[in-house]
């Protein structure tokens, strides 16, 4: 399945990837949501994605793990702060679990995944704490890996 993606930095804070995947909303948001279809796709490849624990609720926490090839570990912990099924989710790191404040937050996350006919538009809004995060985040390769990582969920959705 090919995806057209855009990718672009509308402020010196924000981030944005959008895209149109040939699949209903439902489907994407469970590649989201699920744990195993979620380590499907998450890392960019050659990255893995070892663990997965997930509370899809508003105030639940998330615990996902990437590995490099090197075998270094990337821990990605955070929050759920709204969940709107098939339609929405926004998480932070700058809370852990039970709503303890994070030691360096990093973003904020806000995914939207709108109806166009049989198809999903999605966007992924990434907001930074500064402007200096922001700019980390794109030198970490976020318009890379990012887009790597859509696609690979295209070609998990595609086997829904």
């Amino acid at each position: 399945m090919t995806v057209d993606i855009r990718t672009e930095k509308p402020s010196d804070r924000e981030l944005v990837l959008a895209c149109t995947f040939d699949a209903p909303p439902e489907m994407v948001y469970r590649a989201w949501t699920e744990p195993a279809l979620l380590k499907r796709w998450f890392a960019p490849r050659p990255y893995e994605t070892p663990v997965a624990e997930l509370d899809v609720r508003a105030g639940g926490a998330s615990r996902i793990v990437m590995r490099g090839p090197d075998g270094q570990e990337y821990p990605c912990p955070g929050v759920y702060l709204e969940v709107v099924e098939n339609r929405r989710l926004i998480m932070t790191d700058a809370y852990t679990a039970a709503w303890e404040p994070a030691a360096k937050p990093f973003m904020t996350t806000i995914l939207s995944f709108e109806k166009d006919g049989g198809r999903t538009r999605y966007t992924a809004r990434v907001l930074h704490w500064s402007a200096e995060d922001c700019d980390a985040h794109e030198r970490m390769g976020f318009h890379e890996g990012w887009s790597q990582a859509a696609r690979q969920l295209a070609e998990v959705v595609a086997t829904l």
